[in-house]
């Protein structure tokens, strides 16, 4: 299979990015996937065997990002796709009384951790020139809502953040800010408890977000899309 890729994938222990994994593997993909739940880790290390590859990892935490992507620079190279999927949300509270705990925690997952990985992974695919890297945005990114200020602002700066890097990347590249859609995930419950059971699982989500994640390219940089 002459077109199989190499990806990267943060998050990849829950919600989206757990349910993107089996979609890339059947494909004939390598998944290269991280996450904080050394319980998850283990089970996707027992169902998707070398050359998929999954390890532990706080994309927070800027040192442990480098020295994973150290790791799997020099044994795979350069990856072909860049997934950054990895997300927390804060309960829903107006905006002066989310603790600043909580807040400061979602900025920096969602936007210091996509910065770490960026930073650790995307030099080497410039060298390259070539790779697609898709940051994960949300709704929220575009909109806004009561009681979701924290993740709004998070997802606000993907926005921005991917369309200007996409300005600077070479020509054959791509960063693309990506809106999944609503999805009924843990954290989508977390803000809208069952209400999140009227959209779609995240495993029906897959289907048809494996295939577009799979077809982007440089015809798709900077443009602010959204799963169908």
């Amino acid at each position: 299979m002459s077109n199989r890729k190499t990806i990267v994938l943060t998050g990849a222990t829950r919600g989206l990015g757990r349910a993107l994994v089996p979609h890339f593997a059947a494909a004939g993909h390598t998944v290269l996937g991280c996450g904080r739940s050394d319980k998850q880790i283990a089970a996707l290390c027992r169902e998707f065997k070398p050359p998929h590859d999954f390890q532990i990892v706080d994309v927070a935490d800027g040192a442990a990002v480098q020295a994973w992507a150290e790791r799997l620079l020099k044994q795979v190279g350069a990856p072909d796709l860049l997934i950054n999927n990895a997300a927390v949300i804060a309960d829903s509270a107006l905006l002066w009384e989310v603790p600043a705990a909580a807040f400061d925690a979602v900025i920096t997952v969602n936007v210091i951790g996509t910065a770490n990985v960026i930073r650790s992974f995307v030099p080497a695919m410039v060298k390259r020139q070539s790779g697609v890297i898709v940051n994960l945005s949300s709704g929220w990114g575009r909109s806004t809502s009561p009681e979701v200020a924290a993740y709004c602002a998070s997802k606000w700066a993907i926005e921005g953040l991917t369309r200007s890097m996409a300005q600077e990347l070479p020509r054959g590249m791509a960063a693309v800010p990506l809106n999944p859609g609503v999805i009924d995930t843990d954290m989508l419950r977390q803000c809208w408890a069952d209400g999140a059971a009227a959209y779609p699982k995240a495993a029906e989500w897959a289907k048809r977000a494996a295939p577009f994640l799979l077809g982007l390219g440089p015809k798709d940089n900077g443009k602010p899309l959204s799963v169908g």
